[in-house]
């Protein structure tokens, strides 16, 4: 009789061979898949497999390092709607702050900027999981701001043991968080404040020769770095005009748009990056540690504030504020961290060589250690890391803004309208004050549309809302209109109904070539009667049915197959959609993806317009983030091909 046991191991040792040849083959094909952002993402996880705990052979503390990459892991997440990273995150705060809201490690009293760049995953993690204890720790790190110590005019110290000293780091470490506070909790008076910040820093630390920024300045003129005519200390350090110039981008993504002080933060964002490219290294596209000193002796390419810029130069040309000279600068410099940073190992993980240990000023002078006098020595002293988190995270970043550089970027010039107006749904905060919610932009729990309007965001589009009935003229500037889900008088006490001057205006607007997508509901959640009257203007019906009925995690209920090549979705093959109205259409309107006899999609072009239906609200975050539905249904790449679609069609 055969030994099946024997084959069977003789055979598991030639495949497992077969597997290792496949591999030591492969590995430069392995290598090659994936975005850098989500393959560098992946590779440091697994290198602090649970959470950052250890760092360099010591418990890890509570520290902006820790703040950095969680916030580049969020944008990660942002971008793929793979949940492993925001858990990544979550697991990583729960290490740290406790039920009450203390955080471990953290003293208020030492007064140190540092301590609050992780702020920004809190107020994330608070929005995801509604837990009372990070809402308690962002607040204590607010009520740090509110009593740090400050310089005569108002600029925070650095740390409590740095006194009458401003950094430039300390604008990254407190300003984006400050900013998402403020406009979270309603503090519209901070705004000023933090403008202030920068500006302050940038009239005692920049050089008009050059544009620069020096690295510190000290207000009282007692340190021995501090310059005894302006304050400033000796050098320019790279990587804090990273620091600075990242803060300023982070902290204009929080700015009320209108604010009378947000240009001020525009024009010095303007003003630092050209003085930026005139140190930009010509061969390798890369910054040096001591910024202007290209050709000086010992001074070598720094990987942390290369990576820095880049996210700078990228996300300020997506934003608008930069031409595309600053782009190609942008791809220049990427390319240059791609070849001589980024280290790539026999299984496709990642490595970033070429981030500086730290670089600071001052400090007790010890045996080991020696005071920090910011010379061109001193930057050059400090070691030199492999995987050192202020390097990974801002590798994250600008390779997060590159990879949306190289999409289509279809909604320039285009902006994408939410109707608020047919749609308000109200509900009260904890604190009982009213709150909009329920598909808006602005809602970042599970019933809104943020996730879905960073994804227009990230091709180009502007994003705007209509509280009020839409007209010809409050849709002149439109180019796409997206009306969800009309409340009924079990959604809302007062409806605003869909009467005939709305339809006579949307269906004239979209004559003249603006897009349309109506999204229903099952007919339990969606006023029907009006809604339908502006569907049959294109020759659509929502009608009173519902399919996919779902119960409880039986996914496959809610499975949606769309066939291949399928025009609006792309490659997208399966998505989830549960409890929908079907549609029923007649000319012009045609379906665009049917399940049987049953129209979930249709389609119209109507003049020069389009308009697309369907019958529910299936974008919503909570079906796009990846923390609820498996990732085998692609709702999140269903959103970006959807985004495209739309803004693809308008003119």
């Amino acid at each position: 009789m055969p030994d099946f046991c024997f084959y069977s191991r003789t055979l598991l040792r030639t495949l497992s061979l077969i597997s290792l040849v496949f591999l030591e083959n492969h590995a430069p094909i392995l290598a090659q898949q994936g975005p850098w952002s989500e393959r560098m993402a992946t590779s440091i996880m697994a290198v602090h497999r649970d959470s950052i705990s250890v760092k360099e052979g010591k418990r890890a503390g509570w520290d902006y390092e820790q703040g950095l990459l969680l916030t580049a892991l969020e944008r990660v997440w942002h971008r793929s709607g793979d949940a492993s990273y925001y858990r990544y995150i979550e697991r990583n705060l729960d290490a740290f702050v406790g039920n009450d809201g203390r955080i471990r490690t953290y003293a208020m009293n030492d007064f140190n900027l540092d301590n609050l760049t992780t702020g920004r995953a809190l107020l994330t993690v608070y929005e995801e999981t509604g837990k009372e204890k990070f809402r308690l720790a962002a607040q204590t790190l607010r009520q740090q701001l509110k009593t740090q110590p400050r310089l005569k005019e108002g600029g925070f110290w650095h740390k409590q043991r740095y006194p009458n000293q401003m950094w430039l780091d300390g604008l990254y470490m407190a300003g984006p968080f400050y900013a998402e506070y403020a406009l979270r909790y309603g503090e519209p008076a901070a705004f000023d404040d933090i403008t202030n910040q920068f500006v302050w820093m940038e009239s005692h630390a920049r050089d008009p020769k050059t544009g620069l920024l020096y690295h510190a300045y000290d207000e009282s003129r007692a340190q021995r770095w501090a310059n005894p005519k302006t304050g400033q200390s000796p050098n320019f350090w790279s990587r804090a005009m990273g620091w600075y110039a990242m803060a300023l981008l982070d902290v204009l993504d929080y700015f009320p748009e209108n604010h009378p002080r947000r240009g001020e933060l525009v024009l010095i964002f303007k003003r630092l990056m050209p003085a930026l490219l005139k140190v930009q290294d010509p061969k390798t596209g890369l910054w040096m540690q001591v910024t202007d000193k290209l050709s000086e002796k010992g001074n070598y390419p720094e990987a942390s504030a290369s990576c820095m810029f880049v996210y700078a130069l990228a996300k300020g040309f997506r934003l608008g504020l930069l031409d595309e000279s600053f782009l190609a600068a942008a791809k220049k410099g990427y390319a240059g961290i791609l070849k001589t940073f980024v280290e790539t190992a026999p299984d496709g993980s990642l490595a970033l060589n070429g981030t500086v240990s730290v670089g600071g000023l001052g400090g007790t002078a010890t045996a080991d250690r020696p005071y920090r006098d910011g010379s061109y020595a001193y930057y050059l002293s400090e070691p030199v890391r492999k995987n050192d988190l202020k390097g990974i995270g801002p590798f994250i970043l600008a390779s997060v803004e590159m990879e949306m550089a190289a999409e289509p970027q279809v909604g320039v010039g285009k902006t994408v309208t939410l109707d608020y107006f047919f749609n308000r749904e109200v509900r009260k905060t904890k604190d009982g004050k009213p709150e909009r919610f329920h598909y808006t932009w602005e809602d970042r729990k599970d019933s809104g549309f943020w996730l879905w309007g960073t994804q227009f965001q990230a091709l180009g589009a502007k994003l705007d809302s209509l509280p009020v009935a839409p007209t010809a003229a409050n849709l002149k500037n439109t180019d796409v209109y997206i009306l969800v889900d009309p409340d009924s008088p079990k959604e809302s006490p007062r409806p605003n109904y869909i009467e005939a001057p709305h339809i006579e205006a949307l269906a004239d607007w979209v004559k003249t070539g603006g897009v349309l997508l109506m999204m229903g509901n099952d007919t339990a959640n969606v006023e029907t009667a009006h809604f339908n009257q502006l569907a049959a203007k294109f020759g659509m019906t929502f009608l009173p049915q519902s399919l996919h009925m779902v119960q409880g995690t039986k996914w496959e209920q809610g499975a949606m197959l769309i066939p291949a090549q399928y025009p609006i979705f792309g490659s997208i093959r399966k998505v989830y959609i549960k409890e929908l109205s079907p549609l029923r259409v007649q000319a012009p309107a045609t379906s665009a993806l049917s399940e049987g006899s049953a129209v979930i999609i249709a389609s119209a072009k109507y003049g020069k317009g389009s308009v697309l239906a369907v019958g529910d609200p299936w974008l919503y975050n909570e079906y796009l983030n990846g923390k609820r539905i498996p990732m085998e249904y692609e709702n999140f790449g269903a959103g970006k091909a959807l985004a495209a679609w739309l803004l693809g069609q308008a003119k």
